[in-house]
């Protein structure tokens, strides 16, 4: 086994490392962070399948399953291992830690690590629902941001590439050097060119989600009342030129017309649903890349404190609609929305007035810097209260294998 002391190197907001005891924690706190709700059997679960499951509001969506609604079934998830020079990623470590807690819990929870755009991980994933959970899916969550995917039957790998639709955008931004000293900046992000709206879309849209629907229909592996849920993002319009007004937002869009066409598909062939689920802001892996969303987020917590709704939360709301165990409520476009927390007038304008009041000199006065930037290092499992970062610790953590 392999220890060592690890200290944070980053480029930016990209870290080369992850610590297995902060993100062993991590997992731990949001475990308690997340509401209980009354027991479920061992055994007497739901069948889930969580697509994406090792970060972000996927990770989320899977502790909130098994805390709020005792899901057994398939997690999966494209994580890479220890090696000699570098730690595992901090999505390995976080697996890893979820399979303890679903163990002690009594939850039957199989992680696979792979391509989820694969036919190979479907197949893989079908087998184990026949196999190991009795040939019945009871739920989906489609939880996965990728910047790229190959299309199983034409082999054309799409590229996803974050722009503003038909002009230059031009943004103030957050970045911080390496001694941790805030910036603010503007910067200019050109407009989408060629087939960027359509790579971005064949990545990010619905194609991948319908395709998962497809296969285990094929198998017959959907339950009497199966649902599925694709998690989204709308945001503020602060940051819609980017996001919601761009490439993105183009998938996004795809992706919520894909839940309207195979909510009308599952309720005539297993008196089923589909939605897509419109959470809110949160610091995460793959929204750190996005420009101004760091600025708006740390804004937001500004604004909110300890209002702000984190993720764990919002999943256990979700899953209360999606079992029943509350009631399920959608807007006019057929999404559950988890984000109207963020998007009040109040927080908006409250969030906009320190967007345009924002600067270097002021920053720190407006946003909840030190938040944010510890939400950043959390990610990767540092900045974790009650770790011992001088401690040696072992990185050679092994993949959870399912129990017998």
């Amino acid at each position: 086994m392999s220890e060592r002391v690890l200290i944070p190197r980053n480029r930016g907001f990209l870290f080369l490392d992850a610590h297995p005891a902060g993100c062993e924690r991590l997992v731990a706190d949001m475990w308690r962070a997340c509401p209980d709700s009354a027991d479920v059997p061992e055994g007497a679960g739901p069948v889930a399948l969580v697509i994406g499951s090792s970060a972000g509001y996927g990770l989320a969506a899977t502790i909130a399953g098994l805390k709020r609604a005792g899901i057994r079934g398939v997690m999966v998830s494209f994580e890479k291992a220890p090696t000699a020079r570098r730690t595992a990623t901090a999505g390995w470590y976080r697996t890893a830690a979820t399979a303890d807690i679903a163990r002690a819990a009594g939850r039957d929870l199989v992680f696979l690590n792979g391509d989820a755009f694969s036919d190979r991980m479907k197949d893989q994933v079908a087998d184990l629902i026949e196999d190991r959970f009795g040939g019945r899916l009871d739920y989906l969550v489609y939880s996965v941001a990728a910047p790229r995917r190959t299309d199983p039957d034409t082999g054309t790998t799409y590229a996803s590439a974050l722009k503003p639709i038909g002009r230059a955008n031009r943004t103030k931004t957050l970045v911080f050097d390496d001694q941790g000293v805030p910036e603010v900046r503007e910067v200019e992000t050109g407009p989408a060119e060629g087939d960027d709206v359509e790579q971005t879309v064949a990545v990010m849209g619905g194609a991948d989600w319908e395709r998962w629907i497809d296969h285990l229909t094929g198998r017959g592996l959907l339950g009497d009342g199966f649902t599925t849920a694709a998690l989204s993002y709308i945001g503020s319009p602060l940051t819609a030129a980017i996001y919601r007004q761009g490439t993105i937002g183009a998938a996004k869009a795809h992706l919520e017309a894909t839940a309207r066409s195979l909510d009308e598909r599952l309720a005539k062939t297993v008196g089923g649903r589909a939605v897509t689920s419109v959470n809110g802001a949160a610091v995460t892996q793959s929204s750190t890349a996005i420009p101004g969303i760091a600025l708006y987020t740390g804004l937001l917590r500004g604004v909110l404190g300890e209002d702000l709704v984190p993720p764990v939360r919002q999943l256990a709301s979700l899953w209360d609609q999606l079992t029943g165990a509350a009631p399920l409520v959608l807007d006019d476009e057929g999404r559950v929305r988890l984000d109207t927390w963020e998007l009040t007038d109040d927080v908006q304008a409250a969030v906009a007035a320190r967007w345009e009041d924002a600067t270097t000199d002021t920053i720190a006065g407006l946003a909840d810097l030190d938040w944010f930037h510890a939400e950043v290092r959390r990610l990767y499992g540092f900045s974790v209260p009650g770790i011992d970062y001088t401690a040696p610790v072992t990185t050679d953590v092994p993949w959870p294998t399912p129990t017998a």
